[in-house]
């Protein structure tokens, strides 16, 4: 590797985290079901197909417009199960408190948590608590784990995209990591800044029961929507083009990002996801997706192209340019899940 500490980009989901995962980790634990790299590990017990995913969560602030770290543990949780293809059902949660952290907020933090997993239909049925001294942790940090039922007939992978596909989005992009960081920094940006963060379980079940060729989902967390598509792009091999006047984002978040200097493309979201399906069921998927409370400003935002020796996506923008979306290689906004 080129560095040899831990940086704060490392957990950045970009390209240092690309490569910590493939030079430290994967040579260690390499195994078939790891291999896919996918949100969640698919597995076969018996006659039941499952899905298992594990989270950790050290979000700051941990109170923050539009939810808490509470809210987002499950949520993260619940989706990353829904992006294989499962139906979430059950969770855990393991809590490493830092002496001295007020019990109010606590008790604040739980009721979002108990109120989030009522809204997906889950239960957490397991967990664990650990205190540290003062000044060995920052408050609060969440680890959780999910399991789901997968029901789907077909393989919902990255390695299932096909040529001819269409690249759905669920709406607006940008959100969460505008939001966090005008929070942290006390901006005070007006506007109504606030997090997307939901559960995006109800909104998959309702397209995956109306469409059956969905090839493959992600959720657009750290990163963004451009890590997440050139991800995808590179492990599939596919050439993926997107029309940038096509992806919603909400007129305070550009204008945040105009101020800021950011690319709404690369903010963390933590309610927003893609999916691929062939071009004739597109328009199926896109409009399940209207009828959701989360999916109202669904857009169709690109097309997947040939296979090529070095998978990449390409976005055109309203005056016929185009560029190619690679993942930032230093973090841009740390902490924001």
């Amino acid at each position: 590797m080129k560095y040899e500490h831990i940086l704060l980009a490392h957990g950045g989901g970009g390209l240092l985290t690309s490569e910590l995962i493939r030079e430290v980790f994967l040579p260690a634990f390499t195994n078939p079901l790891l291999a896919p790299l996918a949100d969640g590990a698919l597995m076969q017990i018996g006659q039941e197909k499952l899905c298992l995913t594990t989270d950790s969560y050290v979000v700051h602030p941990l109170f923050f417009p539009g939810g808490n770290i509470g809210s987002l543990a499950v949520h993260g949780t619940v989706n990353d199960v829904s992006m294989c293809g499962g139906v979430p059902l059950y969770l855990s949660a393991g809590f490493i408190l830092e002496e001295g952290f007020p019990l109010a907020s606590l008790r604040e933090i739980i009721q979002a948590m108990a109120a989030a997993a009522r809204e997906a239909q889950v239960h957490i049925v397991t967990g664990d608590t650990k205190v540290v001294a003062k000044g060995a942790a920052d408050g609060l940090f969440i680890n959780t784990a999910g399991v789901g039922v997968i029901r789907y007939p077909s393989p919902i992978a990255t390695a299932s995209i096909q040529p001819g596909d269409v690249i759905i989005l669920n709406g607006n992009i940008g959100d969460h990591g505008a939001a966090l960081v005008n929070a942290r920094e006390g901006f005070g940006f007006a506007g109504g800044l606030e997090s997307d963060s939901a559960p995006l379980n109800h909104l998959v079940a309702a397209v995956l029961a109306a469409v059956d060729s969905v090839h493959a989902m992600r959720d657009c967390t750290r990163g963004g929507l451009g890590t997440i598509l050139a991800e995808m792009a590179e492990q599939s091999g596919m050439v993926m083009e997107i029309d940038e006047t096509r992806i919603p984002v909400r007129e305070t978040v550009r204008g945040f990002c105009e101020v800021l200097g950011f690319d709404p493309l690369f903010l963390a979201n933590e309610g927003k996801m893609v999916l691929f399906c062939p071009e004739r069921d597109g328009d199926k998927a896109l409009e399940v997706m209207r009828h959701s409370p989360h999916g109202a400003d669904a857009a169709i935002i690109g097309r997947v192209g040939q296979a090529a020796a070095r998978g990449r996506v390409i976005m055109r923008n309203a005056i016929g340019g185009s560029r190619e979306i690679t993942p930032p290689a230093h973090e841009l906004l740390p902490r924001i899940c």
